[in-house]
């Protein structure tokens, strides 16, 4: 409703679950604007924000949840967004938010600069990267991601390799326990 009212006549399609969210990312249309609540089906923590952006790294994304601002702008910023709207502000606010940001501003988010340079590698991983390590975040084994992913295990290996260098750790425990640091499982 609200974006209607900030682009009469827009094009707007709904996705009620990350996975259709992703498949319509996938689907080479161009999109203008990405709404995302934190909280739809299939994402946890901030792997929605992630994965949506590792498809989409030009579309703007505006997360629009009931989740705290006060604890969630600075993540979903690290993670591509370009901010973060609550569900409980009226609704001139959140068109104000849309229209923002499909003038392409970046709606401000406190600094962290530690947090913000991890941030950077991990929105620098690419889509399979990321499922990959939202993987091994939900405790799989490389056997099992790469039936999940449809990939051989030596390619999950591969891509375990390039993450662990990409985030300048050592072992899949330090990817895990950056990864959760930076909240991008819930």
């Amino acid at each position: 409703m609200a974006a209607g009212r900030v682009c009469p006549g827009a094009e707007i399609q709904e996705a009620g679950t990350l996975d259709r969210a992703l498949d319509a990312a996938r689907s080479g249309k161009r999109f203008d604007l990405v709404l995302l609540d934190l909280r739809m089906p299939g994402a946890e923590g901030c792997s929605g924000v992630a994965l949506l952006h590792a498809e989409l790294p030009t579309t703007p994304i505006l997360v629009i949840s009931a989740a705290d601002p006060a604890q969630t702008v600075g993540t979903v910023q690290r993670f591509g967004a370009v901010g973060f709207i609550g569900k409980d502000r009226d609704l001139e606010d959140i068109q104000q938010a849309i229209a923002r940001a499909l003038a392409g501003e970046r709606i401000a988010a406190p600094v962290d600069a530690e947090l913000d340079a991890v941030a950077s590698h991990v929105a620098a991983l690419t889509p399979t990267q990321l499922r990959v390590l939202l993987g091994v975040l939900a405790g799989r084994l490389n056997k099992q991601i790469a039936h999940d992913l449809g990939i051989s295990e030596a390619t999950v290996k591969a891509h375990m390799t390039a993450i662990m260098r990409k985030l300048d750790v050592q072992n899949r425990t330090q990817a895990v326990l950056a990864a959760r640091a930076l909240g991008l499982a819930g």
